[in-house]
């Protein structure tokens, strides 16, 4: 099927609808041979360069064969020993984490392992206004709690000043993360963080969400404690039971589903359909996950209820819910976290409502979105500069104003290095903080400045960056004909699963199909069948949201007209049993 113009989601008409991606033939058959998979398993993994002798660890990874020894880690050796001696000497223990889902389920899975073995443990969770990393005043807090050893997870790799404070009183700290460094680390016990510049690029660990470090330094702890025989008279911890956690931090992090993250992603959805986290199970039924549960859950479902204590207030409560010891309180907390998220969700869309109004009323749009409004919550502004993005595409900086101050966030496109800009402008000194990578940054600044900064961005993408903007390419998977989209195919699809970052669903394109029965169900969603061009097999379909769209509209005008449709094979949940149904994301006419 050759390129053509699309009827795009959000009435793009600049995409463009590509007819697959290539594989070697040769490829393809030799994955087919040593993996024992359909052929259009083979041509997925295939473009997504899984090689022949690597599809067994892709499609069943397992612990015993793939899990690599934690000591691969620069001063994994260190972290483990002392933690080690803390629990053997009942030291007390301060956690730190950020305040995102990562960093509250690396608090929880160290916090649980350290409670199981008997520890004493303090544990501190920011709030986003207090900034991202260990504060002086927090570590100020571990000192007059009595600490002797402190551990940061998910945050700590550039946090100098403040853990000087606590080495300084002589407290031991060991820093476990996997944010990029410094060209220096801070001088402490131990810094495990598959990051840094000494670690090779190959390491397989290299990849991994905070989490998933913790979860190798509790292994690499719990190795040390059976040799010294700490569980002769107590029982050991499950730590495959901290995979459901694992596995929730490393999808919410959005860090590719390949190698080690694979796996653990893989194996704590199992533990999680096993119910054994009394929050997770409380927080998926209040959420209405009646189904087996799958990446999407996590990062679409479970992760922003989480991630909302940490954006618009009390952000411990995400960490508190993971570790809660009976459903009641799990209970508690879970509706507490339902009602952040409803706020805050309300919250966004008038925000988003408003920096549209702001964008559209100047006229001619520009290169880049820079909107700010007075009370416009500071922990959701990313969110908006991401919606921006999308719904423009081009870069986007939202901020919220309080006072004089301004907090913002912004979001960018390939060819616009935003990250690099912020830096630029921060050392123009034209913001107050600021920092980030090519597609996002976080900045601060007086709003005296904001006219001087949308200057300067001018300026800087009109000589650092191209001026052609990206062309929002529609990549298929595989064109597939219509008879071909059956139950037995959805099964061996779901061989690939997880899908998430590193391994998109499945993208498919079903060409010149008749649209008919179209109807409006729930929500705005638009219902239909796709009937082959010589009427002998047809399709249930959906478009979700649809009904004010371009999409929707030309369903419902165009009925009995050709398509050629792109989306995603799915089980018909409502149908129930081996029903399949085509999920609709974009169109091209075929005619």
């Amino acid at each position: 099927m050759e390129k053509r113009a699309v009827l795009g989601v959000e009435s793009s008409l600049t995409s463009q609808f590509w007819a697959g991606q290539e594989a070697k033939a040769d490829t393809v058959a030799e994955i087919v041979r040593t993996a024992g998979v359909p052929e259009t398993v083979a041509q997925l993994l295939a473009v997504r360069h899984v090689r022949p002798e690597n599809t067994s660890f892709f499609l069943q990874p397992s612990f015993r064969d793939h899990l690599p020894d934690p000591y691969i880690l620069h001063d994994m050796e260190k972290a483990a020993n002392r933690i080690t001696q803390a629990i053997l000497n009942n030291e007390k223990i301060g956690i730190f984490g950020d305040y995102d889902v990562d960093g509250a389920t690396s608090s929880a899975v160290i916090s649980q392992f350290l409670k199981g073995a008997g520890a004493s443990i303090v544990t501190r969770i920011p709030e986003r206004e207090e900034g991202y990393g260990p504060s002086e005043a927090a570590m100020r807090e571990f000192i007059g709690a009595g600490v002797s050893l402190a551990i940061t997870v998910d945050c700590g790799t550039t946090a100098f000043a403040p853990l000087h404070i606590l080495t300084q009183q002589g407290i031991d700290v060991i820093v476990i993360d996997h944010h990029e460094p410094d060209v220096r680390l801070p001088e402490v016990c131990a810094v495990v963080n598959p990051k840094r510049f000494d670690e090779p690029e190959d390491n397989l660990c290299r990849q991994m969400a905070a989490v998933g470090v913790v979860f190798m330094t509790v292994i690499a702890v719990n190795r040390l404690l059976r040799e010294k025989g700490f569980y002769q008279n107590r029982s050991e911890p499950k730590l495959m039971d901290f995979l459901d956690l694992v596995a929730l931090g490393t999808v919410c992090d959005v860090v590719a589903l390949r190698g080690l993250n694979r796996l653990f992603v893989k194996s704590g959805l199992s533990v999680m359909a096993q119910r054994k986290n009394k929050g997770l199970c409380v927080l998926s039924d209040l959420a209405n996950i009646r189904e087996k549960p799958t990446a999407y859950h996590l990062g679409f479902v479970i992760g922003p209820r989480l991630n909302a204590c940490g954006r618009i207030g009390n952000a411990s409560l995400g960490m508190k819910l993971l570790c809660a010891a009976d459903e009641s309180e799990a209970a508690e907390i879970a509706s507490r976290l339902d009602e952040l998220n409803t706020v805050r969700r309300q919250m966004c869309e008038e925000i988003y409502k408003q920096a549209i109004g702001q964008i559209e009323s100047a006229g001619e749009q520009p290169p880049f979105a820079f909107v700010s409004g007075q009370g416009w919550h500071a922990g959701v502004v990313g969110i908006i500069a991401g919606r921006l993005k999308e719904r423009y595409h081009m870069p986007a900086l939202v901020m919220a104003q309080e006072g004089d101050d301004l907090r913002g966030s912004g979001r960018s496109v390939e060819g616009k290095d935003l990250g690099a800009a912020v830096l630029a402008a921060k050392e123009q000194g034209l913001l107050t903080a600021g920092g980030g990578h090519a597609m996002a940054a976080g900045f601060s600044l007086k709003a005296e400045k904001a006219d001087a900064f949308k200057n300067f961005l001018q300026d800087y993408f009109e000589t650092h960056c191209s001026d052609e903007q990206p062309a929002a390419d529609y990549m298929i998977d595989a064109v597939i004909d219509i008879g071909a989209v059956n139950g037995r195919l959805l099964q061996t699809l779901t061989a690939m699963e997880p899908f998430g970052e590193g391994n998109p669903e499945p993208r498919f394109a079903i060409p010149e199909v008749a649209v008919s029965s179209v109807r409006i169900v729930g929500t705005g969603h638009v219902s239909c069948s796709l009937v082959s061009r010589n009427g002998k097999n047809y399709l249930r379909a959906i478009a979700f949201r649809a009904a004010d769209s371009v999409i929707g509209t030309s369903l419902m005008k165009h009925q009995g007209a050709l398509f050629h449709a792109a989306g995603y094979i799915r089980p018909d949940t409502f149908r129930g049993g081996d029903n399949v149904q085509f999920v609709i994301e974009d169109l091209a006419p075929a005619g």
